[in-house]
Parts: structure tokens; sequence; C-alpha cells
């Protein structure tokens, strides 16, 4: 795989099958992701609909025609107040990782944040090893992005049999052309 045979695009209600299935990879294999058990079909229409209802960006990346991640920005909290501020996650399929795929789809994200009038994206990423670090392909991809770590919640996840730490990274995005509303 390499870049010039990525697209990164729109999520469709299509897609969520091969999103559940990527996803689902984690839930069972990993600490990546808080859930202990897979999200069914319901729940995945109810995300998309969640980011896209709102302007947000819900996307995909293929490679030669097969779905290789996704990306997604949700609400960060439902008070009005917190409305220029999204939760984003990226996932990547386990045979596409370290082949730029997260990188695509969160330069990506966040230009569409941008023109959704997003200020503030947060990013939620769980300390796999206990170290200060967090999982360090994550962080470092957050990083490379233009992310700094905002805070640290101790031991707020058990999975797996091990409590887990949680690091907040946050980035900062500039106005859109549009204007804000307020």
């Amino acid at each position: 795989m390499s870049a010039s045979d990525m697209v990164v695009r729109s999520a469709s209600l299509d897609d969520l099958a091969l999103v559940q299935r990527i996803y689902r990879h984690y839930v069972d294999t990993s600490v990546a992701t808080f859930d202990e058990a897979p999200p069914g079909h319901a729940e995945w229409v109810r995300r998309f609909h969640l980011a896209t209802d709102r302007g947000l960006p819900f996307l995909v990346a293929e490679s030669r025609g097969l779905l290789v991640g996704y990306a997604i920005a949700v609400p960060w909290r439902t008070r009005p107040a917190y409305r220029h501020t999204v939760e984003e996650s990226v996932y990547v399929g386990p045979s596409a990782v370290g082949h730029g795929v997260g990188r695509a789809l969160l330069d990506e994200l966040l230009r569409r944040c941008v023109l959704a009038n997003v200020r503030e994206v947060v990013a939620v990423i769980v300390d796999s090893g206990g170290s200060d670090d967090g999982d360090p392909a994550s962080v470092a991809l957050h990083r490379r992005c233009g992310f700094i770590e905002a805070g640290r919640l101790t031991r707020v996840g058990r999975k797996q049999g091990k409590w887990l730490d949680t690091i907040l990274m946050q980035r900062s995005l500039p106005a859109s052309s549009d204007p804000v509303a307020s």
C-alpha cells in the first residue's frame, strides 16, 4: 500500500459494516478502546448520525478498493457551550498500520473540522503500557498533527485485567473563513 493508492472520503451508511469490523479488532484484541463488546450495527448508525447530522466529519480511507481505516469527530459534550469542541477517533485496519493511513485520516479530519467551525479537537488516548507516554503510536501521530498533551486521567478504565489511564491531547484550530455562529 502506498499513499498514492489511498483515498480519504466521507463515510456512508454502506461503509459501516467494514468500519465495525475494524473497530471490533481493537475491542477484541487491545485496550485502545474501553468498549468490552463490539457495538452492533444500530450503534454505528447512531454514531454516524451523531457526527454527520451536525456537519462533523466521519471519514474512511480506501486503498485499492478496500476500506483500511476510519476517523470520526463527535461532540465533546452535550452542553451548548461546548458546541465548538469535538472528540476525534482514528482507527486503522491491522494490515494497514504503518502505511500513513492514520496520518491521512487525521489530517483530513482536522481540515474538515475547520470547515465545520470546530475550534478545539480532543483526543482521548488509552495508556496501554502504564508509561507516561500512552499508546506510543497514537501519541506520536497526534503530536505530528499538532496536538499537545492537555492532561491525564488515572485509573479510569479497567480492561484485560488491568487499570488504565487516559491521556487527553488537544489541538486548537484556526477559525474558518466562514462566519462562526455564536
